[in-house]
């Protein structure tokens, strides 16, 4: 079965007759199921085809990744400064009206390890900070020399 470039059916022909008909149309001739008893052929430009086909598929990849929310991560220590917690808090609110979560890291370096409960008070400054924005998903845990929280949007 061959199909023509605007989609007219031109009927059943042998593989010779396809081939001179879409040789002297300047196009080329495409199998689109072979699995049938009768294939079907389609007279088309395959290059053409290929890149609308790709195209078709980043706008697809590209609308998939603008409503999926990514995670950012936002690193804290147990020493940071006001302007530098302040600076942190701003880039949140920001992932956050945009829909993305946020895993809030803080490093503990050397003997920080031995008050962990500074890192903690960090964290819930910081949740605090961006309660009307977000809200945490679980409390504080610890992990190895890092303590994290992740922060979801509010609807």
């Amino acid at each position: 079965m061959v199909i023509g470039p605007s989609g007219e059916q031109l009927g059943v022909k042998s593989l010779q007759d396809a081939l001179t008909l879409a040789n002297a149309a300047g196009f080329d001739l495409v199998q689109m199921n072979g699995n049938s008893d009768k294939p079907v052929c389609k007279l088309m430009d395959y290059n053409k085809f290929k890149y609308e086909r790709n195209k078709k598929q980043k706008e697809a990849l590209k609308k998939q990744k603008s409503t999926s929310a990514e995670t950012k991560e936002i690193r804290l220590s147990v020493k940071i400064d006001i302007h530098d917690f302040n600076t942190r808090v701003n880039q949140t609110v920001k992932f956050l009206e945009k829909g993305h979560k946020i895993k809030a890291v803080v490093r503990f370096k050397g003997r920080e390890m031995a008050h962990p409960e500074l890192g903690k008070d960090v964290l819930d400054r910081f949740i605090e900070a961006v309660k009307d924005y977000g809200t945490n998903t679980n409390e504080p845990t610890m992990e190895f020399r890092t303590m994290y929280v992740m922060i979801s949007p509010n609807k």
